[in-house]
């Protein structure tokens, strides 16, 4: 990411003084200086953050020849807007780096990052009233950085997908005509002349892109990279009577870019296949009528209606009907969410059973899953240490190779008796050939890519690359239980009847019981159950949030549910310390019994808690709503160092956030 550091001065009075401050500070390097008469302000974009102090002391001394005390601050921008584009022909990572260089020096570009990855370009823009003045400079710098290469909105990417197959396809023809002309020309027995003909045919039909590139970019001044290299390399080598060579020097590094064009658009499409959550219609609720439209039409206070079945399309407040939501897309939590009048939702969790009236309270490009979309998207424009450095060397390699290039070349011949130039001459252009930057600029960025994306396979989400490196420093891993280290799906354990009833009364009572409710502490028990329900026998049933379940069956009265249910009702029951959810079943009033529910241990937590160790993670900890007995248990069975039980959700946040200031100073 190439960012301008952006200060603001204050403390000039007088416009004239303001003026010539500005002309001697805008004759400084890396720094450019701008007048706000009306708010007494200059502002500073500095390019390089290493020059920050050295400038702002300069700034300073010129102010102070005025007589005046200045005030040096961050400048806020209370309108910044940040814009997504796809690069459409970007062809390697150079081409990236220039792009975002010319961009970032933009009037109002906060910052720039052009990601030749995810071929992505994201704007930050000092202020959303000049957006589209700047966006229009922008389409104006890539077209100046490389002609090829455009911008495109989000909108017109199914027309880039096309654009690119026929590309692919186009490669595929070009490599296949051209390998087999240079297989022709090694078969055949031909005159010398007929042999030059068919190679050089070869040779432009792999490489005669390769060629136009290297001339364009040298009527545009930009010499030193590798489409230059490959051209001096394989003309080289055709001068010095290496046709075949030559030849297959070009099939070969063309053979190396596609393989590798293929390497990155398997990962975009990783990530693109993965997080297909955004909802494709939402059901606006009018006065006369409930009509489909899209999610980034509605308003913040619009009514939806979500269908069961449906996906959420936007971020709201339930204000009519009641039912359970799979959250699986943006939590991972297999086990159902039930919400009612006054819950709030998220775009992206499904609707599982009852018709839902939402009032929105995000606009669509708020909402969670534009969010996370916009998070995985742009993941790689967050580059690591790693990429940083290896994008900035690319900029100097090329100009060296040449150069080392021409001294293998040329040096011998003045250095050795018996050099000739044929002989280095031809080393010089092997050297050239191997040292092509190509590989050495899109390996660092693609390895971060291609672990984004098999962790995205896997339900992690990874911000950037820059945070995938800081894993290497992980000494804690803290883990929520439900979901994560367990299955998610509850199943009775246990049925134990009090004196004078048998396991089979008690379950029967509590099928009977849950007979109505979707909730998956209900589905184990009727699940366990095993046989079909005649509903018509339930009557009035009623379900007491937060405690359970009130019916009669055959004229008897039966409660099912935990002990603030027992409790409430004055029905005394034994104490039960039990691994799991604890169901107790009264009947008229008499406790009959209750039911262990358990939720199961994942069959790969055992080996990831192992392995985390192994790779030198020191702290394994959980986080659980469970039972003390429960939460211990498990972490005894996994081989957890520490866990944390009977945890509500607010105070899971709270002791991760005492764990993350316990940790080492060097660790995370």
């Amino acid at each position: 990411m190439h960012r301008n550091i952006v200060k603001e001065v204050k403390g000039i009075e007088c416009n004239e003084c303001l003026a010539n401050i500005e002309k001697e500070v805008n004759q400084l390097n890396g720094v450019s200086a701008t007048i706000d008469y009306e708010h007494k302000t200059l502002t500073l974009t500095i390019e390089k953050a290493k020059d920050l102090g050295k400038i702002i002391d300069r700034v300073k001394d010129i102010a102070g020849l005025h007589q005046h005390q200045i005030i040096v601050k961050e400048k806020r921008f209370e309108n910044k807007v940040i814009k997504t584009f796809t690069v459409e022909n970007l062809d390697c990572a150079n081409c990236a780096d220039k792009i975002e260089h010319q961009v970032a020096k933009l009037d109002g570009v906060v910052a720039a990052t052009c990601d030749f990855v995810s071929k992505k370009l994201v704007l930050e823009i000092a202020e959303a009233s000049r957006a589209e003045e700047i966006i229009a400079s922008a389409h104006a710098a890539v077209r100046k950085a490389e002609p090829e290469a455009r911008l495109v909105e989000r909108e017109e990417k199914t027309e880039e997908e096309k654009e690119g197959r026929r590309k692919l396809l186009w490669d595929f023809l070009t490599l296949g005509i051209g390998g087999v002309l240079f297989t022709l020309s090694l078969v055949l027995e031909l005159p010398t002349w007929q042999e030059l003909v068919i190679f050089v045919l070869s040779y432009l039909f792999v490489g005669g892109k390769v060629l136009l590139r290297a001339v364009r970019n040298i009527l545009r001044g930009r010499i030193f990279d590798e489409n230059l290299l490959m051209t001096i390399a394989t003309i080289g080598a055709f001068l010095i009577r290496e046709f075949a060579e030559g030849a297959a020097v070009m099939l070969f590094y063309q053979v190396g870019e596609l393989l590798q064009d293929i390497a990155v658009d398997r990962s975009r499409k990783s990530i693109s296949k993965l997080m297909d959550i955004r909802p494709e219609y939402a059901n606006l609720k009018s006065e006369a009528e409930i009509r489909k439209v899209s999610p980034a039409e509605v308003k913040v206070g619009d009514l939806i209606v979500v269908k069961p079945g449906e996906k959420i399309p936007l971020d709201g407040k339930v204000i009519e009907g009641n039912s359970f939501v799979d959250t699986t897309a943006l939590t991972g939590e297999s086990v159902l969410r039930k919400v009612e009048e006054g819950s709030e939702v998220l775009s992206g969790f499904i609707n599982k059973n009852g018709l839902l009236t939402i009032e929105v309270t995000k606009n669509f490009g708020d909402s969670a899953v534009s969010v996370i979309l916009d998070l995985v998207e742009n993941a790689s424009s967050k580059k690591a240490a790693t990429e940083n450095f290896i994008t900035k060397f690319a900029r100097y390699y090329t100009p060296v190779v040449v150069l080392l290039a021409a001294m293998i070349a040329f040096l011998p011949l003045l250095l050795f008796d018996g050099a000739t130039l044929a002989e280095w001459g031809n080393r010089a252009l092997v050297f050239l050939v191997i040292s092509c930057p190509c590989a050495l600029v899109i390996s660092i960025p693609l390895g971060f890519f291609g672990g984004i994306g098999g962790a995205s396979k896997r339900g992690i989400l990874i911000k950037g690359s820059n945070y995938l490196e800081a894993l290497v420093n992980v000494e804690t891993v803290v883990f929520d239980k439900t979901g994560t280290l367990t299955k998610g799906v509850f199943n009775v354990t246990q049925i134990n009847p009090q004196e004078g009833h048998t396991e089979e009364e008690v379950l029967m009572y509590a099928a009977h019981a849950e007979a109505f409710s979707n909730h998956p502490i209900a589905q184990s028990i009727l699940s366990h159950f095993g046989r079909e329900i005649d509903k018509s026998r339930v009557e009035n049933y009623e379900e007491i949030s937060g405690m359970g379940v009130k019916i009669r069956l055959d004229g008897k009265e039966i409660l099912a549910g935990n002990s603030k249910l027992m409790n409430s009702n004055q029905i005394a029951f034994p104490k039960k310390d039990a691994i799991g959810t604890v169901v107790h079943v009264a009947l008229n009033h008499e406790y009959i019994g209750n039911i262990i529910i358990s939720d199961e241990i994942k069959t790969d937590s055992f080996k990831a808690i192992n392995e985390l160790k192994a790779l030198g993670v020191k702290n394994t900890v959980m986080l659980t709503g469970d039972s003390k007995k429960a939460g211990e248990e498990i972490a005894k069975t996994l081989g957890i160092d520490r866990v944390f039980s009977e945890l509500l959700p607010n105070e899971k946040v709270e002791k991760f956030e005492l764990l993350e200031a316990e940790k080492s100073p060097a660790g995370k």
